[in-house]
């Protein structure tokens, strides 16, 4: 249940508080009216433990919560990256099990803080590491110097919005001078829509399902998104981040089949153009009596297909944005070729492009999970 639906409604409560009036008025003066019981208050979201092999914000909780605040930040030279990391985690296991007073009173539910660092770290640490590559660049980019890249992802997910900005304070309290913030973003997600048993996934601002492909399963996140090896990384992931403004006056003139024929898929159900529902993958060979691809050449679930593009599956977790009106495109997964590989062929002829514009763009080694014996990011920065 959610929280909406464990609200009393206006109107029940007036009722009530009605009724217990009425019975005080025909019991007499000298029988005063029974106060009204206290209201239940909405049921806090289940916590999310933040240790363990992986670290939350990832596949947990799933759903993803409604909102979200991204940080991307850059540390000095001199920084001791392997204290802070420390330091850090330990703050996020403060937060997130609710004995840090820094949280205001505010009860965390189920929030989740998720670390990643940059490529430069990454190098620092040893070349050879997954995530020591920088994203390439890619057309449609509009991105100040200030939005490409990062040493530090502070990832904060919560169903309550007011934690976000009292949590990313008491990080950046916590890691004072240090780091040095580049930017932020806030975020959130719209109710979740049935995909398939156990699949879930919200619509973007455009309208249409977003997050329907990727790895679900325990042995698809095994081979697609979580690192294997080397040791210092088994249990991480790599995360793209990527801010996209969105034309939404343009999307919105277009026919509602046009908008269809961009994405490949219904706007309403999600199913492919080629038909069956929208857990069905799309056939890309079907096509109609008069020979034309049921699924346009340049539709979207054409051209980022995993077995087209020949890469793995990515998990996307994005957040719809307002300032600007957007999307902020969040992926994890192993290899980051299954996202550039991805973007590349894409960036040939995907007309879903034609209407974003990317205005920050990071990469980061999602570092493994971490308890109490195993701080953040001890086997990587010594």
């Amino acid at each position: 249940m959610s929280r909406a639906d464990s609200r009393p409604s206006r109107r029940a409560f007036i009722g009530a508080t009605g009724a217990v009036a009425a019975t005080g008025l025909t019991a007499g003066c000298e029988s005063p009216a029974p106060k009204p019981s206290r209201l239940p208050s909405p049921a806090s979201p289940a916590q999310v433990s933040p240790t363990g092999r992986y670290q939350a914000g990832i596949t947990l909780p799933q759903p993803a919560q409604p909102n979200l605040l991204a940080v991307v930040a850059d540390l000095g030279d001199a920084v001791a990256v392997g204290p802070l990391l420390a330091e850090l985690g330990q703050a996020v296991h403060t937060l997130t099990t609710g004995t840090d007073p820094r949280l205001l009173g505010l009860p965390p539910g189920d929030l989740t803080v998720t670390i990643g660092v940059g490529p430069r770290l990454v190098r620092k640490a040893d070349p050879s590491l997954p995530g020591a590559a920088d994203l390439p660049r890619f057309s449609r980019e509009q991105i100040a110097p200030q939005a490409r890249g990062g040493d530090l992802l502070i990832q904060i997910c919560a169903g309550d919005p007011l934690l976000l900005p009292v949590v990313a304070a008491a990080l950046l309290e916590r890691a004072g001078h240090r780091i040095r913030e580049r930017w932020r973003q806030s975020g959130r997600r719209g109710p979740n829509i049935p995909v398939d048993k156990d699949i879930s996934a919200p619509r973007n601002l455009l309208g249409f399902i977003d997050g329907i492909v990727g790895p679900h399963t325990a042995a698809e996140h095994q081979r697609h998104l979580w690192l294997a090896g080397p040791a210092p990384v088994v249990g991480g992931t790599i995360a793209v981040l990527r801010r996209m403004e969105l034309d939404l006056p343009r999307f919105t003139a277009l026919s509602v089949a046009d908008q269809e024929a961009v994405f490949g898929r219904r706007r309403a159900t999600g199913a492919p153009l080629s038909g069956g529902t929208a857990a069905w993958d799309p056939n890309l060979g079907a096509k109609t009596p008069d020979g034309r691809y049921l699924v346009p050449a340049d539709a979207h679930v054409r051209r980022a297909n995993p077995t087209v593009v020949g890469a793995g599956l990515m998990l996307r977790r994005s957040y719809s944005t307002d300032e600007p009106a957007g999307l902020l495109f969040i992926s994890f997964q192993n290899d980051i070729r299954t996202f550039t590989n991805t973007l590349a062929r894409m960036d040939d002829s995907d007309a879903l492009l034609r209407f974003t514009t990317t205005t920050a763009s990071a990469t980061f080694l999602i570092l493994p999970g971490f308890d109490q014996q195993h701080p953040l990011g001890a086997q990587m920065f010594h």
